[in-house]
């Protein structure tokens, strides 16, 4: 645990790799968020910390992973209590630049992601991995990490930034860190303060609904049609639920599956009041 008042905070480029400069003989971890610091983004720092000699947390909300109709503008920031809850996982410095920081007038280049990005959330959020892509890259390039880690819960972002790093020959390793969940079993997110109590009682079917898609695999189900229609059953009867989608796929590279078997990724997404809520399960078969 670190003192909050010890944490570097930077803001440019510039200044984040003037100070990692003097660090780099020892080996560097990157968490990057959003902001909006929970436990599940602690558990994160807390690996990188038990893993790295420094580690680095990047805030920065990114603009280019957003659609016209989504939660930009509102989404919930709060400064001070990040460095709080970084500092206190272990984080050495936070890069909390602006957005002409990372895209000045001048930017001209993306990263894109094919195939990848048309399921699953890409369906919904059309341009939202090339967005998460750019970002990553230009984080990496910027801290030059040894290790830069990711959560469970955004799998199909863990398999894009794997992919990206795979595609691009980028010299650092991807840790992926499992789902942290509440005591009732709703992954946390960021987007869960959007939810009233009555909402955030709706939005336990999400979770109850892949752990219902779970148990029927393991119970000898292997009729992919009839398992999904069931597991949405159950978040379709929450009136404050709108189903996005729940999908059976293969979970090292989210292609279709004709068989129930090997790595399967039971993966949904849900619309509750103004949050939109993903989950997932991943089991092996």
């Amino acid at each position: 645990m670190n003192d909050p008042k010890a944490v570097k905070i930077t803001r440019t480029i510039e200044e984040t790799r003037k100070t990692l400069s003097t660090l780099n003989r020892y080996t560097i971890g990157l968490v990057p968020t959003m902001g909006a610091l929970h436990e599940g983004h602690a558990s994160l720092i807390k690996q990188a910390a038990l893993d790295c000699d420094t580690v680095v947390v990047s805030i920065f909300v990114n603009p280019l992973q957003f659609g016209p109709d989504e939660d930009f503008n509102g989404y919930p920031q709060g400064l001070e209590e990040d460095l709080r809850v970084a500092a206190g996982a272990g984080a050495d410095l936070i890069f909390a630049p602006l957005k002409q920081e990372i895209y000045p007038a001048s930017s001209s280049t993306t990263v894109s992601v094919k195939n990848l990005d048309r399921v699953l959330c890409g369906q919904s959020r059309p341009g939202h991995f090339n967005g998460v892509a750019t970002v990553v890259v230009k984080l990496i390039n910027i801290v030059k990490p040894k290790y830069a880690y990711f959560g469970e819960k955004d799998w199909q972002q863990l398999i894009v930034i794997r992919r990206v790093v795979e595609d691009l020959s980028i010299d650092v390793d991807i840790i992926a860190m499992p789902t942290i969940r509440d005591r009732d079993g709703l992954a946390l997110s960021s987007r869960n303060r959007y939810l009233s109590d009555k909402q955030r009682s709706a939005a336990l079917a999400l979770p109850a609904a892949l752990r219902r898609a779970r148990d029927m695999i393991t119970g000898g189900e292997r009729d992919k049609n009839s398992i999904i229609s069931v597991a949405s059953d159950v978040i379709v009867s929450q009136s404050d639920l709108k189903l996005d989608y729940l999908s059976l796929l293969r979970a090292d590279n989210l292609g279709e599956i004709d068989i129930i078997d090997g790595k399967i990724l039971i993966a949904a997404a849900v619309y509750v009041g103004k949050a939109r809520l993903i989950d997932n399960l991943v089991i092996q078969v």
